[in-house]
């Protein structure tokens, strides 16, 4: 019977999930996480293992010979040397697309957030504010409409697109950068180069992959063209911006605000610039994690597995 090592579950399934459908396909061993040290020793003898933000490297690939192949409970891959792996033989296959739905909504409730403090006018209610009141009704902070406003979608991928159509029904226009997808954009999107994006955006939303050449893509240069109380929103991966460009454009108002489930490290350090940068909201890398879509990912781990073992891969990222 094939051995199978989940090396670090608790983020996908924490309790509210079951492994049954995993532990049908074989002797099936679930750590809620492995610190680095444990990584080999838990791993030997396994024919697949199953990882979410493990790294799983050269050294530790050239200790399981056995290994035939990697499953990553994620989208993006890069905790893996894919490179290593395929010299080895070792298949590593992702799970595309399972989160659109989740991303996309988290990406409008951060804006939504940004823009009417829905969190803070309720906090002052609850702390007995209005009950305090002389007037029917107050406000905290100004209330910003987004109708009429232009959302820059950097990244045209299955998450941009939703967040397009997101932006449309609040009645924004919308831009969004070149795709290498063949289909043409939705209805109303315009497509313009990447300078004109930030230019012209009221809210410049990412959802691109962090690559060399994105790496650092938000930084100074380009916060400094952005229009007089733009805001930014980031749900794809924290190397995208330079943080601390980013911290001293919020402290000096060049960026009116900005709203992330993402940073380069994480957790982050406490004296990470953006945790007490100002008109900076953060949430912890949550957007992914919606019953539905850690469904879905379990489902596509399982028949990543049960395709591994039957030497018919699927979704693979090192072939």
């Amino acid at each position: 019977m094939a051995r199978i090592v989940v090396l670090d579950g608790h983020t996908v399934n924490p309790g509210d999930l079951g492994w049954e459908s995993l532990q049908a396909l074989g002797e099936l061993a679930v750590y809620e996480r492995t610190p680095p040290e444990f990584v080999v020793e838990r791993s030997l003898g396994a024919e697949v293992l199953v990882t979410n933000k493990t790294p799983l490297g050269e050294q530790v690939l050239a200790a399981l010979p056995g290994l035939a192949g990697i499953s990553v409970t994620a989208t993006g891959f890069n905790i893996v040397d894919t490179r290593a792996a395929r010299e080895r033989g070792v298949v590593v296959c992702n799970v595309p697309a399972y989160s659109t739905a989740s991303v996309a909504q988290h990406t409008v409730a951060l804006l939504l957030e940004l823009v009417s403090h829905v969190g803070l006018h309720a906090a002052s209610v609850r702390d007995g504010e209005w009950s305090r009141s002389i007037d029917f009704s107050y406000w905290k902070q100004p209330i910003r409409e987004l109708a009429g406003q232009t959302l820059g979608v950097v990244g045209f991928g299955d998450i941009g697109r939703r967040v397009a159509v997101l932006g449309q029904a609040l009645g924004m226009r919308v831009l969004a950068t070149p795709s290498r997808r063949p289909e043409p954009p939705p209805p109303g999107v315009a497509i313009v180069e990447l300078g004109v994006l930030f230019r012209e955006s009221d809210v410049v939303s990412l959802h691109c992959p962090l690559t060399e050449s994105t790496e650092r893509l938000v930084r100074r240069d380009r916060l400094v063209t952005m229009k007089n109380g733009a805001l930014l929103v980031n749900t794809a991966r924290g190397g995208l911006i330079d943080e601390a460009d980013l911290a001293w454009a919020l402290a000096t108002g060049v960026v009116a605000g900005a709203a992330l489930d993402v940073l380069s490290v994480e957790p982050p350090p406490p004296d990470h610039p953006l945790l007490s940068a100002p008109n900076c909201i953060i949430t912890p890398h949550q957007a992914w994690t919606s019953r539905a879509a850690r469904e879905r990912l379990l489902a596509v781990t399982v028949a990543n597995v049960g395709g591994i073992l039957a030497r018919r891969p699927q979704n693979v990222v090192n072939g």
